[in-house]
C-alpha cells in the first residue's frame, strides 16, 4: 500500500506519540508499505514553526525534518501541479489549504491518507487509521 501520511500522524510517529493508533504504527510500519510525507506536509510544519505554533527540537526545522524522513524511511512527496489542479474540483467540506492539498495529492497518486481528521475522512479519498 501506498501511504501519505497526514502532518499530524508524521509528527505522532516520529514523537511515537500515544495519539497514534495501533493500527496507524502497524500500517507504518509494515516494511511492504510505501511511506510518504508530502511537501505540503513540511511547508505546514515550517509555517507553524516559523510563527511559534509548533515547537521543534533544535532551531532548523529543515534538518529536523530530513533527519526524522531518514531515520524512519519516509519518502518525500513533491508537490506537482496535477494536484494543485484538483483544488477546485473538491467540494467545500473543509477550508485547510494544507490538508485540501493532501486529499489533491492522495487522489492523482492513488495514495491512501494516514489520518485521525474526521474532515479528511468527509472526502472520497482512502484514509486509515
Amino acid at each position: 500500500m501506498k501511504v501519505l501520511l497526514d502532518t499530524c500522524a508524521f509528527l505522532w510517529v516520529i514523537l511515537e506519540a500515544p495519539q497514534l493508533s495501533g493500527s496507524a504504527r502497524r500500517l507504518f510500519t509494515d516494511p511492504a508499505n510505501e511511506v510518504y510525507l508530502s511537501a505540503i506536509s513540511s511547508w505546514e510544519i515550517a509555517v507553524k514553526n516559523s510563527i511559534g505554533k509548533l515547537p521543534l527540537p533544535g532551531a532548523n526545522p529543515v534538518q529536523f525534518i530530513a533527519e526524522q524522513r531518514s531515520k524512519h524511511g519516509i519518502e518525500t512527496l513533491p508537490l506537482e501541479e496535477e494536484a494543485t489542479l484538483y483544488v477546485p474540483l473538491l467540494p467545500k467540506l473543509h477550508t485547510d489549504p494544507f490538508d485540501r492539498l493532501l486529499i489533491c495529492q492522495a487522489l492523482v497518486h492513488g495514495l491512501t491518507i494516514l489520518t485521525p481528521d474526521r474532515d479528511i475522512t468527509q472526502y472520497a479519498v482512502r484514509t486509515v487509521w
